[in-house]
């Protein structure tokens, strides 16, 4: 019984805190400014951050590449057993006074594959070039925040899907041994 009532106040809370950032979005300005936010965080802001690793680093940041990607791919794997496991639907499907800002890209919302990957990108690459944190850290902050703006996320699913992004960022970091040249 104690479980079941923590579970209720702990969904309560979650839908509280997904209407509360969600309110935001009524703000045209704000809807806008989160929704490319969102797009730009589907990868080209990632690429770019990318893009300038390598140019700061040259061709040694080959090896650094092919451990984003895997750490990119045990990430997705995760995101996607998860997404299948829970499926849980977002909150605009539940919930008619959640405003859906941005069409999602996959069916569930449980966790939030834009954090999990912009945590883990942010970690990742701001080990390799502490520099681009000022642009990273800020960035994945807001991607975050616009998952629960746009009605695609409750606070948990980003909570979740962030500590999922620390989690393998700092697992490639400590298992990948060529990472660190950059330092």
């Amino acid at each position: 019984m104690k479980f079941q009532n923590a579970k209720i106040k702990m969904l309560d809370l979650d839908l509280k805190g997904c209407l509360y950032f969600n309110h935001l979005s009524q703000s045209q300005r704000i809807a806008l400014f989160f929704k490319t936010i969102s797009r730009l965080g589907d990868g080209p802001f990632w690429y770019v951050m990318l893009l300038s690793v390598w140019a700061m680093q040259g061709w040694a940041y080959l090896i650094q590449i092919l451990y984003l990607v895997a750490a990119g791919s045990v990430g997705t794997l995760i995101y996607k057993l998860l997404k299948n496991k829970t499926t849980r639907p977002r909150p605009y499907q539940v919930h008619q006074v959640i405003v859906l800002g941005e069409r999602p890209l996959d069916h569930f919302s449980f966790p939030s594959g834009h954090t999990l990957h912009a945590v883990m990108v942010t970690i990742t690459l701001g080990y390799i070039q502490p520099l681009l944190l000022i642009l990273m850290l800020p960035f994945t902050i807001l991607v975050a925040l616009s998952r629960m703006i746009l009605g695609l996320h409750y606070p948990s699913d980003v909570i979740v899907g962030a500590m999922i992004g620390a989690s393998v960022g700092s697992a490639i970091i400590v298992l990948a041994p060529g990472l660190h040249l950059a330092l």
